[in-house]
């Protein structure tokens, strides 16, 4: 069985081929991320212009790559949430009019889900196997999930393909949207998590104290305090007070400063997720345990995880932990598999709101 697998939630025009899925045929990204560095963040009316002007050359360059005509497509899965509204609705119009044009059948894929299927990837094709550096078997169940990107931090405990439950989830910022909020008081580059890495790296992660938020739920998450405490830290070392207005900061931090602030946050993020990543492990002894979401690309997550889980890990490739078509094709081919309802390309809508 070969998927289509389109992805459209936020800047990136995704689209990939995943045979039988566990096998990377092709994984084509046309990102749009350097229009919005200059504003901080993504501008939801330009990803969705860049989208469509390249949704149809980056579908027809998964195919091409993949050696495949819509003759050879069992299927097409196309992101309908959650993600910006716009961006969303150029994928899902044009899944519904490739699936009605070529006779596909269509699903309707959960954007988050898309990243913990990531894992299931094992093998490419002899084009790709140079290019890709997998996992050499796929998560066993029960499987514990640990989902973490700009707009999600969940823990979810998974028996079966789609039989899972959600044990903890931010109550306020992301992780990765924390990065991105760090990176702005200290002046780094959007976006926050690979900027901070790189400063973080020229620093004491121990240079002063933050505090990791205490949840009355044992596995949720906060990372609106700490990124507050930050703040104020980054107003104490130029000597000034919490009046100081935030945009004044980066001028004002040396550079040997926002190392220490970079790693000292980097630190203790990601250790409010693995302490209670561990807490789950212990609890409900999981089988296998899969990282997912764009934090997931982080090194300082995949060292602590590696050094503190009692059971080994393997990590999907860093290029399936940013938003792909190889996550949401791998995902549609298991919702055929395993049963999954079949959407209906003539009123199939976008969900930007939509959680697991």
């Amino acid at each position: 069985m070969k998927i289509l697998g389109i992805e459209t939630s936020c800047d990136e025009t995704a689209a990939a081929v995943v045979e039988d899925g566990v096998r990377l045929l092709s994984n084509v990204v046309a990102s749009s991320m350097d229009l919005h560095t200059q504003y901080g963040g993504v501008v939801p009316e330009i990803a969705a212009r860049s989208h469509i002007e390249a949704i149809l050359p980056v579908i027809q360059q998964a195919l091409d790559d993949a050696h495949c005509t819509w003759d050879d497509i069992d299927g097409i899965a196309v992101t309908y949430g959650a993600g910006l509204g716009g961006s969303l609705l150029i994928g899902v119009l044009t899944a519904r009019t490739l699936a009605i044009v070529y006779n596909k059948p269509l699903y309707a894929a959960n954007h988050v889900m898309g990243h913990v299927f990531a894992n299931f990837i094992t093998a490419t094709s002899p084009a790709l196997s140079t290019i890709y550096h997998l996992p050499t078997t796929a998560p066993t169940f029960p499987m514990l999930a640990i989902i973490v990107s700009g707009g999600h931090s969940q823990l979810a405990l998974f028996r079966s393909y789609f039989e899972y439950t959600l044990l903890g989830q931010t109550q306020d910022d992301a992780i990765g949207e924390a990065f991105d909020k760090v990176a702005k008081i200290t002046g780094l580059p959007y976006p926050g998590g690979p900027s901070i890495a790189k400063a973080a790296a020229e620093g004491n992660d121990h240079a002063f104290e933050l505090p990791k938020a205490k949840m009355a739920e044992k596995y949720d998450f906060s990372f609106s305090g700490l990124k507050t405490a930050v703040l104020r830290q980054a107003q104490a070392m130029v000597g000034a007070d919490y009046t100081l207005p935030s945009k004044d900061l980066p001028g004002r931090l040396s550079d040997a400063q926002k190392a220490d602030i970079a790693a000292t946050f980097q630190r203790v993020a990601i250790e409010t997720i693995v302490d209670k990543a561990l807490l789950a492990v212990e609890e409900f002894s999981p089988a296998s345990v899969v990282i997912a979401g764009g934090v997931a690309a982080s090194g300082e997550l995949r060292r602590q995880l590696t050094e503190r889980l009692p059971l080994p890990i393997e990590f999907p490739d860093l290029k399936l932990c940013t938003d792909n078509g190889a996550m949401i094709a791998t995902l549609g081919c298991y919702m055929a598999t395993e049963g999954q309802s079949v959407a209906d390309p003539y009123t199939v809508d976008i969900a930007p709101n939509l959680s697991m």
